[in-house]
């Protein structure tokens, strides 16, 4: 039970390892970027707050561009991550009937500019700009922001409607919070018209429930059913190789288990004590371990096996240590009494023996 334990265990740890794994090495999807939704340094989520703190209202548009000849009256901010930024027909078309898109990170020439400038229109000033692509702008075109090397923001009229490019993606990003006129300059830019005001985000991957619905995708099941598996049959692999090693360990050779050598000597001690207690014979112990203490300090002392008199012990003690008669005297008058001695008096006793063998130094 506790090996299957284990396997699970080791299981749940490398399918931890491969979605860690592939989580921090799946490329970047960069049609995120500049999304409303993002709170990335180049998300415009900070931006759609601050349209919001302000009282002025912005929707998010997530269908695609041919659902938008059934909206009329309305301005349309894109905000590229890919460098097509043309009007397709249907977009045209629902331009020049009046309404109005704002398109952020039109790809231009690079030009000497500095990369990092501030720009100003006839409200705002301190409007950074980072990027050194300018557009060169013909007589239809009109300049809204922009230096002696080209026109960063320009307007084009389109029949009733217009379209407004940037060079820029980055114009009011979330990493620009510090520069309050870029997101200022954006809002002007988006109300100047007075009309309902929308973030393009079907092109940055998000669809609404009845575009789902229409492609298929009306819930999880569906929408795993349409993607390859291929990369989640090699992940169930590499989890199901990782189970079997735990499972099956074969690395090396096979390790005799050692028999444990029984120590005679100390299984005899044990069994003795254990009796002795049983017994509360501390008189006999005291006796035994007493006179083998005694033997032991005479050797230590220099006074050979034979036993002394106890006085003689007593001086020998004294004169070698220095220290007072009255610590052995204590220990030796205990010897042939049969006094019974609690557990811990007893171990008292044999700690003080030790402590008078500490203090005599050996040859």
């Amino acid at each position: 039970m506790k090996n299957l334990h284990r396997r699970w265990w080791l299981g749940a740890i490398a399918i931890a390892a491969i979605v860690f794994l592939s989580l921090v090495t799946a490329p970047n999807n960069p049609s995120r970027l500049g999304s409303s939704y993002s709170r990335s340094p180049d998300g415009y989520g900070a931006w759609y707050a601050y349209m919001q703190n302000r009282g002025t209202p912005v929707q998010r548009w997530q269908k695609p561009s041919s659902e938008l000849s059934k909206q009329n009256q309305i301005t349309l901010l894109r905000v590229l991550s890919q460098s097509n930024s043309g009007l397709n027909g249907t977009e045209k078309q629902w331009v020049e009937r009046g309404n109005t898109l704002i398109i952020l990170g039109v790809r231009q020439p690079v030009t000497p500019a500095d990369f990092s400038t501030k720009q100003q229109n006839d409200e705002l000033i301190n409007i950074k700009i980072d990027t050194q692509r300018r557009a060169r702008i013909n007589q239809q075109q009109r300049s809204l922001l922009g230096d002696r090397y080209g026109a960063v923001v320009w307007q084009e009229k389109i029949g009733e409607g217009q379209v407004i490019f940037c060079v820029t993606p980055s114009l009011a990003a979330n990493a620009y919070q510090d520069y309050p006129n870029n997101y200022k300059y954006l809002a002007q830019l988006v109300t100047q018209a007075n009309r309902t005001i929308w973030v393009d985000e079907y092109i940055h991957g998000y669809r609404d429930k009845e575009v789902r619905e229409r492609a298929g995708e009306r819930d999880f099941l569906s929408y795993l059913a349409q993607r390859p598996l291929a990369a989640a049959l090699f992940q169930a692999a590499i989890a199901l190789f990782v189970l079997i090693l735990a499972s099956n360990r074969r690395f090396g050779q096979p390790v005799t288990l050692t028999t444990a050598i029984a120590d005679n000597s100390t299984a005899y001690i044990e069994a003795l004590a254990g009796v002795l207690q049983k017994a509360q014979a501390s008189d006999f112990v005291i006796d035994t371990v007493g006179n083998a203490e005694q033997k032991q300090l005479q050797q230590a002392l220099g006074l050979g096996q034979i036993p002394l008199e106890r006085q003689e012990l007593i001086q020998a003690w004294v004169q070698q240590t220095g220290r007072s008669p009255t610590e052995l005297e204590q220990l030796l008058r205990l010897h042939g009494q049969k006094r019974r001695l609690s557990d811990k008096d007893l171990l008292n006793w044999l700690k003080q023996w030790r402590t008078i063998r500490s203090y005599v130094k050996p040859d």
